[in-house]
């Protein structure tokens, strides 16, 4: 691709657009124009019809007019972007080089392999990608913006946070040691931001038990067990369960 050789986009906090070393964000068109270009980087690699960009921009019910002032939204994105970058009529594509960085995307990707690396048993290697999916998607996607394409990603990027925070607490438990401390905290983390959520639960309680605080960890699957019942009239599942059997007996042998 002629022009464009390094090109990062960070869509999480601040709007930021580096091309070559160069950052270019102000030569977007305002808001609506930020808006659109996040929509087409997210989704290079497929022409985007004029009717799709219409209700990304202006949603579902757009005005009448609104089909003139994507024209006009296009033919400024396309003087601040290059003609050579942002290509078709009735049909558009943004041409981005092949390892363009995007932070949702290497957010996805580091939960992606956070996991696969906990799968395996290789907790030092599943630090660093945790890291970056977790504190990638702690940050607000696009504040200040609206649209139901925006809220999905939104939804995503939660659920990103949580993998990542769970891979952090995962990988500490998994390390032992002094990174039962951090294993502890994370999960604590986790079970307050998605209490429902029980590997969250299952990691605080392993991990109180291996610090030796075999009497919090039985009252933080106490805690969860009637929540579980007042909420949703079930039981913790049988893993659970079975890691409460075992501080039981774990206490009568003591």
């Amino acid at each position: 691709m002629s022009g464009w050789v390094n090109v990062r986009v960070q869509l999480c906090g601040r709007f930021v657009v580096v091309v070559d070393g160069s950052r270019i964000e102000e030569e977007l068109p305002g808001r609506r124009g930020r808006a659109l270009f996040a929509y087409l980087v997210l989704n290079r690699g497929r022409a985007l019809l004029r009717e799709e960009l219409l209700v990304a921009g202006w949603g579902e019910d757009a005005a009448a007019d609104a089909g003139s002032a994507l024209s006009v939204l296009l033919s400024k994105l396309r003087h601040g972007v290059g003609g050579d970058h942002l290509r078709g009529r009735s049909a558009l594509e943004l041409q981005l080089p092949p390892d363009t960085f995007v932070d949702v995307e290497a957010a996805r990707e580091g939960a992606h392999r956070a996991e696969a690396c906990i799968a395996r048993g290789q907790w030092a290697q599943a630090w660093g990608p945790a890291g970056v999916a977790y504190h990638v998607a702690s940050r607000p996607f696009l504040p200040g913006l609206e649209a139901p394409w925006i809220s999905a990603w939104r939804r995503r990027l939660e659920d990103v946070r949580l993998r990542g925070l769970e891979s952090f607490a995962a990988a500490g438990l998994g390390l032992g040691g002094p990174a039962l401390g951090q294993a502890e905290e994370r999960a604590r983390m986790l079970t307050e931001l998605a209490p429902y959520r029980e590997t969250g639960h299952r990691i605080l309680i392993e991990a109180l038990e291996r610090r030796g605080n075999v009497a919090e960890a039985l009252r933080a699957y106490e805690q969860l067990r009637v929540l579980l019942r007042d909420e949703l009239g079930v039981a913790p599942s049988p893993p659970l369960q079975a890691v409460h059997r075992r501080l039981l007996r774990s206490t009568a042998e003591s």
